[in-house]
């Protein structure tokens, strides 16, 4: 019988191999027609289809985890629910605080009605702007407000890291909350990840502060929402009457990342006094009820205030600003917008400083066309840079912007963080957008648009001592770099869509 009998588990061992071959290449097919039927960027697409057939299983993982724009039913349910009560809020804003089209700018017309055509959020007139560009001036300044604070107090970070001058201000927020002043605390989950694991929240909670913690990362969560979209705004409002937005994040430089070998962080913050308050408050509580499902209520506009508290966001200076928020929850292309409008107004001079420079196309085409058409266009980056692959992939464009005209620097004093742009001397954009393509359509963002010469004027002032610290690339030099840094760049070149 046995002479008679057949083996068949080489039969069962091919079967095997066919069906998951089979399933294998169905999978591959599958989700590279899910990449084109997005009909996201042609960048993007082919750079996620050169990813999941290069390393097919690392890439077809990696582009359901991260390369789709979701956030969670729930989130979604709850910005439906806000979104309807936000937009009222922002149309029954009072007409005398909203500026009139004569009274903006020419060169910021266009960039002031698109945004407020895309988020309904208007400019306001009557603000004060005032530049803090030492990290000690902000981080003691803000503790001043604090303890000094006797309605509310909200904070919200990307990374908040304990040292320093950082540990007086969570002092200060602590004995704040202790005395009766309403704090909240909200920060981003992988950005602060070292806080949330720390005995500090526990503290603080204790204390009565409540601590949120925005788009929580997790095993478990990746089955329903992407998890490198990230909390990137940096927003301070104290009681009704100043507010701070910028570059920094609630760290000391002198203790923050010291062992990176960049060098201390440069960072820049704005104060904000006036009618603009008013919205940046607005923005807290959008973002508190998203990520924390708590309802506050919105400030209450000019027209609905007792006559008795109608001073609370009064005019106090001549300045007018526009807030522009930005993010999946805002419309994902409103900032990338904003900026080409920026590089293509600019008639004679443009200035810029970036930590993180990974242009899309339609942006490095900006740049190159202004150089070529006569504009002054000054891109300052930092020398060293903590993302090995953000300061490869970034150099790659460098040899099209030198032979444009573009002039690139270098800067020496440090992680150059300020993100920061000057059009014509007149118009100031800076906050916490990066010119890269994480900011331009993943993270949420917060930026502000000041349409006031003086305040540019100031603006660029601080641009320039950065430029005293820093050193020019020349394009002859730049073209004698060896083989394999060209290489290196043009291999990272290939991932910049995805950075």
């Amino acid at each position: 019988m046995d002479f008679f009998s057949f083996d068949t588990s080489w039969q069962d061992s091919t079967l095997y191999v066919l069906l998951s071959a089979s399933t294998y290449f169905s999978l591959l097919l599958l989700t590279s027609l899910r990449v084109i039927i997005k009909r996201r960027p042609s960048g993007i697409s082919l750079a996620w289809l050169f990813l999941i057939y290069a390393l097919p299983l690392l890439g077809m993982v990696s582009y359901f985890i991260f390369g789709e724009l979701h956030l969670g039913k729930k989130r979604q349910k709850r910005r439906e629910q806000m979104g309807d009560r936000f937009h009222h809020w922002l149309h029954t804003e009072s007409a005398e605080n909203r500026q009139s089209k004569e009274g903006i700018s020419p060169c910021a017309r266009s960039m002031q009605a698109f945004v407020e055509s895309y988020t309904s959020i208007p400019m306001l007139k009557g603000n004060q702007h005032t530049l803090l560009s030492s990290t000690d001036q902000i981080l003691l300044e803000l503790t001043q407000q604090i303890d000094q604070a006797q309605s509310h107090c909200y904070l919200l970070f990307y990374i908040c890291s304990e040292g320093g001058l950082v540990d007086n201000l969570l002092d200060a927020l602590i004995k704040a909350s202790e005395r009766g002043v309403q704090c909240k605390l909200l920060l981003d989950s992988v950005g602060s990840h070292d806080f949330f694991k720390s005995e500090l929240p526990f503290i603080m909670r204790r204390a009565g502060i409540e601590v949120g913690e925005a788009l929580p990362v997790g095993a478990f969560r990746l089955l329903f929402q992407r998890q490198d979209l990230r909390m990137h705004r940096k927003l301070v409002c104290i009681d009704d009457h100043v507010a701070y937005t910028g570059s920094m994040n609630l760290v000391d430089p002198a203790y923050f990342k010291k062992g990176h070998g960049v060098g201390e962080w440069i960072d820049i913050m704005v104060r904000c006094e006036g009618p603009i308050v008013q919205l940046m408050q607005g923005l807290f509580i959008w973002d508190w009820y998203l990520e924390t499902s708590n309802k506050m209520a919105l400030p209450l506009s000019q027209i609905e205030l007792p006559l008795s508290k109608i001073a609370r966001f009064p005019i106090i200076g001549a300045q007018n600003s526009q807030l522009i928020p930005s993010g999946p929850e805002f419309g994902k292309a409103s900032i990338h917008q904003v900026l080409l409008s920026a590089i293509y107004e600019a008639k004679f001079s443009l200035v810029l400083t970036t930590p993180y420079f990974v242009p899309d196309e339609s942006i490095l085409e900006a740049l190159q066309v202004a150089a070529l058409r006569g504009v002054d266009v000054k891109i300052i980056l930092p020398a060293k840079n903590d993302s090995f692959m953000v300061k490869y992939a970034s150099r790659a464009f460098f040899d099209e912007l030198l032979t444009a005209g573009v002039k690139i620097y270098k800067f020496h004093g440090g992680l150059l963080h300020s993100k920061t742009i000057v059009i014509d001397e007149k118009i100031a954009l800076l906050g916490t957008v990066n010119l890269d393509r994480r900011s331009f359509w993943l993270n949420f963002e917060m930026t502000m648009l000041i349409d006031n010469d003086q305040f540019a004027g100031e603006l660029l002032t601080i641009q320039m001592h950065y430029l005293l610290e820093s050193d020019q690339f020349l394009l002859a030099d730049w073209r004698k770099r060896s083989y394999l840094k060209k290489l290196l760049e043009s291999t990272l070149y290939l991932f910049s869509p995805l950075l």
